[in-house]
C-alpha cells in the first residue's frame, strides 16, 4: 500500500506564525491567574489542572485540560497533577456527553513544537468532540472551518453539564 498524501498548503501561514512568536505570556499560566474564568472560557478548576475551551476549537466543544505548574511534558507532571489531569479528562467528556452528544472524541497531546505544540512550555490535553460527518470541504476548498456555534453559547450550554457531571461525581464518590 502506498503512503497517501494531503498537500495541506494554508497551514503553512500558521506554521510560520508559530515558529516567529517570540516570548510571549503563556496562557495557560496568564488565563487562570486573571480570575476572569467566564471572559477567558475556563471552565472549571481543580486542584491542580483546569478545563478551558479552545478559542479557535477544531471542532464546537474543543476543550484542553492544563496543569497550572508550567511543564512541557507529561513526564514532569507529578502524581497528583497527572491523576488530577485525567480525572479533568474523563469528567470533560462526560459532560461533552451530556451537552453534546458526540459519537466519538479525539484526546491528545502535541508536545514539543516538532509535534506541532502551539504553546510547546505548557503540557495540556486536547479533547475534541466529533461526530459521523463532522468534516466537510470547507477546510479544503476555501481554508475556512465552519463551528455551528458560538463560543460564548457552548460555554454556557458545556459550564451547565459541566456542574451536572460533577454532582454526580461527588455523589458517586461519597456512596462508596
Amino acid at each position: 500500500m502506498s503512503l497517501r498524501r494531503l498537500w495541506a498548503v494554508w497551514r503553512m501561514p500558521y506554521i510560520k506564525l508559530i515558529a516567529s512568536r517570540g516570548n510571549e505570556e503563556c496562557i495557560f499560566c496568564t488565563l487562570p491567574s486573571a480570575g476572569r474564568d467566564e471572559e477567558n472560557f475556563i471552565l472549571y478548576r481543580s486542584s491542580y489542572c483546569f478545563i478551558i475551551m479552545n478559542k479557535y476549537p477544531y471542532n464546537p466543544g474543543h476543550l484542553m485540560v492544563a496543569p497550572y505548574r508550567h511543564v512541557a511534558s507529561l513526564d514532569e507532571l507529578t502524581e497528583e497533577e497527572a491523576l488530577d489531569m485525567w480525572r479533568l479528562i474523563r469528567i470533560s467528556m462526560l459532560a461533552l456527553r451530556k451537552a453534546m452528544n458526540p459519537e466519538g472524541f479525539n484526546i491528545g497531546a502535541n508536545i514539543g513544537k516538532a509535534a506541532g505544540a502551539g504553546f510547546e512550555g505548557h503540557v495540556h490535553i486536547h479533547i475534541v468532540p466529533r461526530w459521523k460527518g463532522d468534516t466537510n470541504f470547507m477546510p479544503v476548498i476555501s481554508n475556512t472551518k465552519v463551528v455551528s456555534d458560538a463560543l460564548r453559547n457552548t460555554y454556557y450550554e458545556l459550564k451547565e453539564a459541566l456542574e451536572e457531571v460533577l454532582k454526580e461525581f461527588i455523589l458517586e464518590k461519597s456512596s462508596r
